[in-house]
């Protein structure tokens, strides 16, 4: 972690332009692709924040190899074929080799096999499904992936909430969703536990009435609701309002709420992210403290895997002496750091080995928050 020596942040044409100008030859160029408008900006916004905190500090620092490093943002607006769009225009208009990005699983997926087949190296910071790394050795990412989530909200169910009798309502048309609730529902059962109802929606429904009202004639003990944040938040007030006032579990989906987009509905309400906020490790607390000093507010996962990805692709284009993606995924693979949201090594498919913690939602002056509850190792 290298102190903040000063802002060198830039923005040119419409592009995020992160560090000084440079000759080209003095500069490593970075892609970018994210969600910074649509349902899910939350989650891209954050995510280029603490990509362009972290561009700041190594840039500050002297950069990489001699090297600035210079990165261009794409808005993909959680859209699959966007995410292509900006693929595409990064790696033909800009030349660009190295790519962060995208955030959710299907617009990420929409670009593996692109990356793979011209050999650009790609790090997903989000993308939590399995298959995102089948493509192939030049797709890593940062973020762990479902299966571990799953089992991770099973066992905290189980174990630390004492929880017996599960029900489960999830996105049928959700690759993330539909991946959680298979592993939970096999973790959870695998201990002892029973899902009482198992009842699914469509992306995009907004009247879960009917699917609660099941639910509830169920009696379960525990909800898993393994959506994004807006989704959730909205179901959490029609399950409130049908007087289930059992504890809620979920994954890093639900990492964004905030007063904006939920209320008292979502307290009671756990889910498993990728670092805690109030953690006591310090390179956890130099970061939010640079953060928020920069954006004035505390970072949310997505910041942290953002950071935490441009600080990988440093050290590997640091160990490789080159910028060149097959020597950067060489260096790479050999990852074994500490960063902001763990210690991190990969293993056989480029997918991050490190632990989980599980997040408790609180009101905290007023404001929605998050407390850490448990961690659960890999």
């Amino acid at each position: 972690m290298k102190k903040i020596v000063g802002a060198l942040s830039l923005a040119m044409a419409g592009l995020l332009v992160l560090g000084c100008s440079g000759k080209s030859e003095d500069v490593i160029k970075v892609g970018s692709i994210g969600p910074l408008s649509g349902p899910v900006a939350v989650y891209g916004v954050e995510c280029k924040n603490g990509i362009e905190l972290a561009v700041e500090e190594i840039n500050a620092a002297g950069g990489v190899n001699g090297k600035l490093l210079k990165v261009v943002a794409e808005d993909d607006e959680g859209n699959p074929e966007k995410s292509v769009s900006a693929y595409k225009k990064l790696t033909t208009k800009d030349g660009i080799k190295l790519v962060i990005g995208s955030l959710t699983s299907g617009c990420t997926q929409a670009i593996t096999q692109l990356a793979q087949a011209q050999k650009v190296l790609q790090i997903a910071p989000a993308a939590t499904a399995p298959a995102i790394t089948d493509a192939g050795n030049f797709i890593f990412r940062t973020c762990f992936i479902d299966p571990f989530q799953g089992t991770v909200g099973g066992k905290f169910s189980y174990e630390t909430l004492g929880s017996r009798k599960a029900a489960v309502l999830y996105d049928i048309g959700n690759d993330y969703s539909v991946g959680l609730t298979d592993n939970f529902v096999a973790t959870f059962e695998s201990l002892g536990g029973k899902i009482v109802a198992k009842e699914s929606y469509a992306t995009g429904d907004k009247d879960f009435n009917a699917q609660l009202t099941k639910i509830k004639n169920a009696n379960p003990d525990v909800v898993y609701l393994p959506d994004y944040y807006g989704t959730v938040a909205l179901i959490a007030k029609q399950l409130r309002a049908q007087g289930i006032n059992t504890p809620i579990v979920g994954a890093d989906g639900w990492d964004g709420m905030n007063n904006d987009n939920a209320g008292d509905e979502v307290l009671n309400g756990f889910y498993s992210n990728h670092y805690a906020t109030d953690s006591t490790e310090g390179a956890v607390q130099k970061f939010v403290e640079a953060f928020q000093a920069k954006y004035n507010k505390v970072p949310n996962a997505f910041a942290a895997l953002g950071y935490d990805s441009v600080y990988m692709l440093k050290d590997a284009i640091a160990a490789a002496g080159s910028a060149d993606s097959e020597a950067v995924r060489d260096a790479l693979e050999k990852t074994d750091g500490d960063y902001v949201t763990g210690h991190l090594t990969f293993d056989d498919k480029r997918n991050p080995i490190k632990s989980a913690v599980m997040l408790e939602v609180i009101r905290k002056d007023g404001a929605l928050t998050t407390a850490y509850k448990t961690t659960v190792q890999p």
